[in-house]
């Protein structure tokens, strides 16, 4: 037997032991949850509503 025969061959991926692909997406999902910063409000809408269509009060 050669010595390269001995050796275990390495694996193509990392085998996630115990954790179901469910759990591990819902995780991802969550951690980007918590570190994405709140979005700014459009600028179209943010402040007091004018509606132009109506004439001024006298």
């Amino acid at each position: 037997m050669s010595a390269t025969e001995n050796r275990p061959q390495p694996q193509p991926y990392a085998i996630a032991g115990g954790v179901s692909m469910r759990d591990l997406l819902a995780s991802c999902a969550a951690a980007e949850a918590v570190s994405t910063p709140p979005r700014l409000p459009d600028p179209g809408t943010g402040g007091a509503a004018v509606d132009q269509d109506r004439p001024k009060a006298a």
